[in-house]
């Protein structure tokens, strides 16, 4: 029997520890806390740390085994989630007889109990695969990893291929392709005015931020992949107003990286000018994350996965989705990247988000299998 077999209370309780620490993307404390909380326990199996220090946000680091030698294969896990600080007071971990729940059950920490058992069991099998791996631990995944972008890119240079482990969908499968996603904040500012008295005096900022959503949303073309989506808003001080400041925040989602650059100045020059006079816009931000495209490579290691998976009597399927991950920035710089190789289960981000218990440990060894897999029979 595995290690994996045998630990499958030990890989809950590890679950249980990591849930229970808050780590919101702006915890840096509770984000530092499951750094430090997992950093220990590869310390225990004889791997190295290296920490990259943020002042704001949560720390970034680097593990890889103290006898690893250019190691091909990197393995991405973020550590922040998407709930405040005080979340895990009012509903810490939890389970029944199939699932997990809690804040970030599934969207991450499962994987990375699946990716330190992993490990634990390629050691007990004294198979020399976790000498072959460089794992990255990021602290900014949800709000875009813009403070880490730069070191996964540095970090990623040179791997023959990249494994991210964004939980499974719902239905078990990988994640082969991800639309590249842009954000944008739009900033409007008018003239107020009383609105009965001498509403010709304002100039209203509510008005032009209507006209800007109508056309902003008239750029999303869905045949080609594209979605714009101006997902809050805000402005005005009162119904009586004539409205002195309006802003709204802006999602892009494209399916093709020559897409970028079209999309990108179509939201510009839309909110380069006023359907009023005497009002002035402000645009911020852009395209973050390039898409995860589908390729020959990716075919030839999902390919590679499915027949280990097959051994384990798991049908391995691949899907497209719209979200963003850590995979496009990988996927970017021309290395073979699979995302969802998490652990199953789904409502990731709301309070009803839930772990497969019976995945963690079937996907923990499907994981194994994989990395035994690149160590003896890699495609490339």
């Amino acid at each position: 029997m595995s290690t994996i077999q045998q630990n499958k209370h030990q890989m809950l309780r590890m679950l249980e520890e990591l849930v229970n620490i808050d780590s919101g993307s702006f915890d840096k404390e509770g984000v530092d806390r499951v750094g430090d909380y997992l950093c220990k326990l590869y310390e225990e199996i004889g791997f190295s740390i290296t920490t990259y220090e943020n002042e704001a946000l949560g720390n970034n680091i680097v593990l890889r085994h103290k006898e690893a030698v250019n190691p091909a294969i990197l393995l991405l896990a973020h550590m922040d989630t998407v709930f405040p600080k005080g979340t895990v007071e009012k509903r810490p971990f939890s389970k029944d007889e199939h699932r997990a729940f809690g804040p970030g059950v599934i969207d991450m920490k499962a994987s990375h109990v699946q990716l330190y058992f992993a490990i634990r069991e390629l050691m007990a099998q004294q198979n020399d695969a976790y000498k072959n791996i460089e794992i990255l631990l990021n602290s900014d995944e949800e709000i875009g990893s813009k403070a880490s972008r730069s070191f996964i890119e540095k970090h990623a240079m040179g791997k023959k291929a990249a494994f991210v482990l964004e939980p499974a969908r719902a239905d078990g499968s990988l994640v082969s392709e991800r639309k590249g996603t842009g954000n944008y904040l739009l900033e409007i500012h008018g003239k107020a005015a009383h609105a009965g008295i001498e509403p010709e005096n304002g100039r209203s900022a509510i008005e032009v931020l209507g006209h800007k959503i109508v056309k902003l949303h008239a750029l999303s073309n869905l045949t080609e992949g594209i979605h714009v989506n101006v997902g809050t808003i805000n402005g005005g001080t009162s119904t009586n107003t004539v409205a002195a400041f309006a802003s709204a925040t802006i999602d892009v989602r494209i399916s093709r990286e020559e897409q970028a650059v079209e999309i990108e100045q179509a939201v510009k020059d839309i909110c380069s000018t006023s359907e009023i006079e005497g009002v002035t816009l402000t645009l911020t931000g852009g395209i973050n994350r390039y898409p995860m495209v589908f390729t020959k490579d990716t075919e030839k290691i999902i390919h590679l996965i499915e027949q280990e998976g097959k051994e384990l009597g798991i049908t391995i399927t691949h899907v497209a989705t719209g979200g963003g991950s850590d995979a496009s920035l990988v996927s970017i710089l021309g290395i073979p990247t699979i995302d969802g190789l998490g652990p199953v289960g789904g409502k990731p981000h709301s309070e009803d988000e839930y772990l497969e218990i019976a995945s963690l440990s079937e996907r923990t060894v499907l994981l194994t299998k994989i990395l035994k897999r690149f160590q003896t029979d890699s495609p490339f």
